[in-house]
This record gives structure tokens, C-alpha cells and sequence, in this order.
């Protein structure tokens, strides 16, 4: 017994360092010597900005006037804001805002953003379908930045960048939030300049019209789409430059049931291609899937896993040790759902969005399991402000992440 629980230990260790570490560090090491020339920044096809909507009668004008700001030819942009059902005022804002280039596209039935986007790019002129929400705050560059990588014939979808911002430091997981989306942009990063990526971020990601597919409505479009795109045998880029701000949950029920849905729609959406989960056909991209996604859906298994291990082998003393650190850890994730200790010291809420994520990836999993679908929810809205300076003045070569070249 003793045996079998050193190895499930060993190999807990093991695939938990692989899911959240080793992977990224092997494309770090590929990404290192296989680099892509930057995109020609002076190419401008036509564009159509694709804003899906529900009851958004607070932020739609907004972010409509954010968006015919942007800096791109106004002769060569569109904006659609595909109204999936709603029911409050934001039809009415989308008809009075004064811009001929903006147009409603009225869903009846409230069928989920999925839908609404499939109906939606049918009264769409552009070459390049930009998908956004209407809470997100896009960087003045950011379309110019997207469209510049379809003068490659071979690029069907190009994805932006999240940056979130936690505007009054009341989310309990708004460090977590942050600290995982850096992680996942550089994911991003490093899988674009190896070849192609697998999935796209969702309040800013575009595709080539001419390569779009209908997905069901529960599908997840930002990486359900994506993963059909690259079926056809086009690439997904990613551009770190094109930026959109959104602001964190605020409390830790939102961003589990968040994420819950996102896990969910994930695995179905995954599920929905398997052809691509088959190394013989596509080795390169079942190995992204299987190391970015299903490895991490995968984690809480891991965890439960060294947490018995061990709990076997408590008689050893650096085990016993080892024990005593992960109950230490979740109980302090536990208190954090009671006591705010991210309002003094942010990174005290780093555990309980590292619990928060795992426990939805397992809630998600049994929601597979049982057959559950979602293809619409209810959103929660507050009203913010980007912290001042959160969006660069300049043009955003030198944001962090770097460039995609």
C-alpha cells in the first residue's frame, strides 16, 4: 500500500508540474528558436465589429461611442450589435446613436451569444468579423492590430489580449483573475509563433468571414470556432498588441459559476472535434489540447490524488509535512470566502482563485458527464472605470508580453 502511495505522489507531482509548468517552459524552449515575422502593420481590409448584447442598456452607448473611436479607416469599419433578446432599453440605444456605420441585429428568443453571433455575421459586410462584448474596453489600436495579420492568406482567426483590471479592489479572486490571464496571454503567445493556437479570448477575437462556421448554441465560440478554423487547415494568431480591459467578478459565487460554465462548454466544445484530439492526424494540436486543456480540466483529479497519497504516508516525516501545508492551504482558501484578506494584501486571495478555479474544472466535469448545456446566463454588471493610466497613450510594441514576431 505503502508502494502504490509513493507513486500516486510521485506522479500527482509530476502531471501537476506538467499541466501549470512544464508545458509552458517546453514552448518557451520551442518558441525560442521558431519565431514568425511580425505582421505589416499598413494592412486594412474591411472590417465589422460584432458586439453581442443582452439587456446592456447602461454600457451599450458606451461602448458604442468607444468604438467608432477607434483608430481605424472609418470608410473600411462596421459595428453590429447583435441583440440577443433583450428586453430592457438597449435596442432603443443601438437605433438613436448617430452613426450610419452602426447597425442592430435583433435576435428574438434569447437564444445565447452563440446564436446571436451565427445570425448576426449573415448581415455582416467585412472581410474580418471582430467578436466583442459589450462591456469590453478596447485599446485605440487594437482592431488595426488584429487586421494587420490577415495579409497572410493562411491566418483564419487572429485573438487579442485581456487585461483585467480589479477598479475598486472588491473581488476577493481579482489578483487570481489577473495573474491567470498574464499567464494564459503568454501561453498564447509562445503557441502563436510555434504554429497555431486553440482557442481565442473571447471579448476580442476575429476571424476571416469566408472562414466562419456555425456552432450549436451551447457551443463556446472562442474556442469552438477556433478549432474549426484551424480543421480547415488555416492558422489562429495572436496579437499581445490588441488589447481589451475588462473588470474582475466581485465576489467568489460569480467567478465560480464562471467558471463552471466556462469548463463546461469547454470540454463540450473540445468533445465537438475529435478529430483533433487524434495525434496521428494532428499531432502538433492534439498535443496543445491535451496539454493546455484537458491537463488543466484534469488538475483537481491530481490534487485529490497527492491529497490521499500523502495522507497514507503520513508516518513519513517530510510527508507528514507536506500533509500539513495543503490543509493549511485550503483552509486558508476557506476562510477567504468569509474574511476579505485581499482587501489589505491582494495576494492573500491567490489561493482561494486557485481553489475557485479547480473546483468549478471538477464541477464542470460532472456537468459533461450528466449532459448539462449552456447556451445562455445571466451576467452581472457594475459600473466601473478603468483605473487612470490602465490603457497605454502610446502605441503598445512595448507592452510586457511582448510582440508576436
Amino acid at each position: 500500500m505503502s508502494e502504490f502511495a509513493i507513486w500516486m505522489v510521485a506522479l500527482s507531482v509530476f502531471l501537476l508540474f506538467y499541466a501549470y509548468a512544464g508545458y509552458p517552459l517546453l514552448l518557451f524552449l520551442l518558441s525560442a528558436v521558431l519565431r514568425r515575422r511580425p505582421p505589416l502593420n499598413d494592412y486594412r481590409p474591411t472590417v465589422s465589429i460584432l458586439i453581442a448584447a443582452y439587456n446592456e442598456e447602461k454600457s451599450i452607448t458606451r461602448k458604442l461611442s468607444e468604438t467608432v473611436a477607434l483608430n481605424y479607416p472609418a470608410d473600411k469599419l462596421e459595428i453590429i450589435v447583435a441583440s440577443d433578446g433583450s428586453t430592457d432599453g438597449t435596442d432603443a440605444r443601438v437605433r438613436e446613436f448617430e452613426d450610419p456605420r452602426v447597425r442592430l441585429v435583433r435576435v428574438e428568443g434569447r437564444r445565447g451569444k452563440t446564436r446571436a453571433q451565427n445570425e448576426a455575421i449573415l448581415e455582416c459586410h467585412g472581410e474580418i468579423v471582430v467578436f466583442s462584448d459589450a462591456t469590453a474596453i478596447y485599446h485605440r489600436d487594437s482592431i488595426a492590430r488584429l487586421a494587420a495579420h490577415y495579409e497572410d492568406p493562411k491566418v483564419g482567426a487572429v485573438s487579442g489580449r485581456y487585461k483585467y483590471f480589479d477598479a475598486d479592489g472588491v473581488s476577493p479572486t481579482g489578483l487570481g483573475s489577473v495573474a491567470f490571464w498574464n499567464y494564459e496571454n503568454l501561453i498564447k503567445l509562445m503557441q502563436s509563433r510555434i504554429g497555431t493556437l486553440t482557442g481565442c479570448s473571447g471579448c476580442i477575437y476575429s476571424v476571416r468571414r469566408s472562414c466562419y462556421t456555425p456552432l450549436p448554441d451551447e457551443a463556446c465560440s472562442d474556442l469552438v470556432e477556433p478549432l474549426h478554423i484551424v480543421k480547415k487547415g488555416y492558422r489562429v494568431a495572436f496579437e499581445p498588441a490588441a488589447l481589451a480591459f475588462e473588470d474582475t467578478t466581485v465576489s467568489t459565487k460569480q467567478e465560480f459559476r464562471m467558471r463552471v460554465r466556462v469548463a463546461t462548454r469547454g470540454m463540450r466544445g473540445i468533445l465537438s472535434v475529435p478529430e483533433l484530439l487524434n495525434p496521428r492526424k494532428r499531432p502538433w494540436v492534439a498535443f496543445q489540447l491535451f496539454s493546455h486543456k484537458v491537463m488543466r480540466w484534469l488538475v483537481p483529479l491530481f490534487l485529490v490524488s497527492l491529497f490521499i497519497g500523502t495522507a497514507v504516508l503520513i508516518r513519513q516525516p517530510l510527508l507528514r509535512i507536506f500533509l500539513g501545508l495543503q490543509l493549511l492551504f485550503y483552509a486558508f482558501a476557506a476562510v477567504s470566502v468569509v474574511i476579505p484578506f485581499h482587501r489589505s494584501w491582494k495576494v492573500l486571495g491567490l489561493p482561494l482563485f486557485f481553489c475557485t478555479l479547480n473546483a468549478a474544472a471538477a464541477v464542470g466535469l460532472i456537468e459533461v458527464l450528466r449532459g448539462h448545456r449552456y447556451a445562455t446566463w445571466e451576467t452581472v454588471r457594475r459600473e466601473t472605470e478603468l483605473p487612470q493610466g490602465a490603457i497605454p497613450s502610446t502605441p503598445v510594441e512595448s507592452t510586457s508580453i511582448g510582440r508576436d514576431s
